[in-house]
């Protein structure tokens, strides 16, 4: 039977990773998985609604979609939407095609992706570190901070978390099997096809990135050969293929309009990774921020980490000797982690790239877990060390916190959250920027969110200690997971008390009482600021900006639909007999002060005006 690396013989090792008999049944470890999944992702799928920009940007493209049953060309607002894969689009439409067009129903896919998720990483986990250390790697994934944030609106990157842990899954299977069997290696193909119609071509070069790096590093490249590449080869093609074939067919170039094929793999994939697409995207998270983050997003679990990484064979010395199992499975997992990080650390990036490399870091995290429960000799000294690290981080950040609840002023009743903040527009590029507009006064309306927090915390870390020292670690872990509960809990809420600022849902609701078909809606900026009015009001809305973002390359197409109005166009239009809602999210708007308008709502800081009176 073959093993991981090239270096250690089939004869000298075995095949499964732990003799000793499970801590607990599987189907107990599933429970407690499911369980925390449905506590913190499924509980959050009703509120808030659905935010401006991606969230609805995506939800629209699915919506449309299903209205004009064409599952090929994506479009958003009437116009081309051709920057990303379709899978998770397919997903939101076929909910929709199932339990109509809610909130809920949109965030049903991706949540029900990370509950896939978390059993993949368990599956592998179990595997490599026993049936304890598959447990703890899929409960420090549920109850990760990163995960969850970049779960609150619809990206596809926890998709692509879980087509690349389903990679390494099979792969890793396949390193135990003398010749891999046609369900491990088509295995492997799907889930890289899977991932290239979620994420596109990044789909298919962090798998096969991470398999290259780990088998130069065990010098075993020859196992490339045993994955049966000519029949994988055609599992891939036939899953991945058709889609770009089929709709590069149906969007040619077209005049001076290039077709599909420039635009989705040259534009929006080579460029953007260049820093060279056009429009310009995103501004790019500055790197030491961004390393930052990527560790902040296994908090709380992150104190584990240094520990865990010791188990990783680092120098050459260690990767020439026999490795043990688990030395194979940390460095996989090191190398999987650090592909992810590496690629975008030479690119443009946002807070969130780096999702996919977390199961990486939970499954070294819940490896090490589990050898400290086991040998609390060897390894409680970390954990208590670890544990004082995470007492001493949160005593700060409780102390933050009381100052925080202490300083903060009660709202006026019916205060409006946008009236408390101080803006900080520069900083809206980034997925988190509005975040840094809360100001003490702001903090009057999180109160309860506030303490909640810092109780949770100041508890659950407490208590981990305490059980640290009383040598019980697997019950510290369970009050640290519990902790993530109700700090998650705290942190939904205060989203939700947020999500005024991040959706223009009340203004639509405002539109609505008084919409007409024939009336015209039209957005004082560029069309992502309120996105949301187009989601809810299923209706084409109108954009006082001259053609950008999202809707760039879909306007240029010759049927394109009329969506962009100039200062002109847009004077004519309010003018004209058709009723027309303005969204502004300034107060004053200019493009209205030589012209006769009423005020009909306003929320989060926007305002709608109308042309005439009710």
């Amino acid at each position: 039977m073959a093993i991981a690396g090239g270096n250690v013989a089939a004869e000298e090792q075995p095949s499964v990773v732990s003799t000793s008999p499970p801590s607990r049944s599987p189907y107990i470890s599933v429970a407690i998985i499911f369980l925390l999944w449905l506590a913190i992702y499924f509980a959050a799928i009703f509120t808030p609604p659905l935010l401006d920009d991606v969230d609805t940007i995506h939800a629209e493209a699915a919506r449309e979609m299903v209205l004009r049953h064409d599952w090929v060309t994506l479009y958003t607002d009437g116009l081309r939407y051709l920057e990303k894969a379709p899978l998770m689009y397919w997903a939101v439409a076929g909910s929709y095609e199932v339990f109509g067009v809610k909130d809920w129903s949109t965030r049903l896919p991706l949540v029900l992706g990370v509950l896939v998720l978390l059993l993949a990483t368990y599956r592998l986990g179990a595997l490599v570190y026993g049936e304890r250390g598959g447990l703890y790697s899929a409960v420090v994934l549920c109850t990760a901070l990163g995960p969850y944030i970049f779960t609150r609106f619809e990206i596809p990157d926890i998709i692509v978390a879980l087509w690349i842990t389903l990679s390494v899954l099979f792969f890793w299977m396949s390193l135990h099997q003398e010749k891999p069997s046609r369900l491990v290696c088509w295995g492997f193909a799907a889930s890289c096809a899977m991932n290239v119609l979620t994420k596109s071509l990044i789909g298919l070069a962090f798998p096969l990135g991470i398999v290259i790096l780990y088998l130069l590093a065990t010098r075993n490249l020859r196992h490339l050969l045993k994955l049966r590449l000519l029949s994988s080869t055609l599992v891939f093609l036939v899953i991945a293929v058709p889609w770009h074939v089929l709709a590069a067919l149906a969007n040619p170039s077209q005049g001076n309009v290039k077709g599909f094929l420039w635009f989705y793999f040259i534009n929006e994939q080579l460029n953007r990774y260049l820093g060279k697409r056009v429009p310009p995207g995103y501004d790019t998270v500055p790197l030491l921020i961004f390393w930052a983050l990527t560790l902040l997003w296994v908090a709380p679990w992150l104190t584990f980490l240094p520990q865990s990484l010791r188990a990783v064979p680092w120098r050459a010395r260690e990767l020439n000797a026999k490795l043990s199992t688990g030395q194979q499975a940390s460095l996989l997992f090191a190398i999987w982690a650090l592909v992810i990080v590496g690629f975008f650390t030479f690119s443009t990036r946002q807070e969130y790239y780096t999702i996919p490399a977390i199961p990486a870091l939970a499954l070294l995290i819940g490896g090490w877990l589990a050898k400290e429960a086991k040998n609390q000799n060897s390894e409680g000294r970390a954990g208590r060390i670890s544990s004082w690290a995470l007492f001493a981080v949160v005593a700060v950040g409780s102390a933050i916190g009381i100052g925080l609840l202490l300083s903060s002023k009660a709202a006026a009743p019916g205060a409006d959250l946008a009236d408390l903040l101080q803006k900080n527009p520069q900083d809206y590029d980034f997925s988190l920027g509005h975040f840094l507009d809360l100001t003490p006064e702001a903090l009057g309306l999180f109160r309860w969110q506030l303490f909640g927090a810092v109780a949770s915390l100041s508890i659950g870390a407490g208590m981990n200690l305490w059980l640290r020292y009383k040598r019980k670690p697997e019950y510290g872990n369970m009050l640290l997971a519990g902790m993530m509960v109700a700090l998650l809990a705290c942190v939904h809420s205060a989203f939700v008390t947020f999500s005024p600022i991040l959706s223009s849902k009340p203004l639509a609701d405002a539109i609505k009482q008084h919409y007409q078909p024939g009336d015209v809606i039209v957005i004082d900026g560029q069309y992502h600021e309120a996105s949301t009015l187009n989601f809810y009001l299923e209706t084409r809305v109108r954009v006082l900006h001259e053609p950008s973002g999202n809707l760039w390359y879909g306007s240029k197409f010759p049927d394109a639909p009329h969506v962009f109005e100039t200062p002109g166009s847009f004077a004519q239009l309010w003018n004209s007999p058709t009723k027309v809602f303005l969204w502004t999210d300034e107060d004053h708007p200019r493009v209205l002060t030589a012209l006769p308008h009423y005020f009909l709502a306003r929320s989060g800081g926007k305002s709608v005006f109308v042309n005439r009176s009710q």
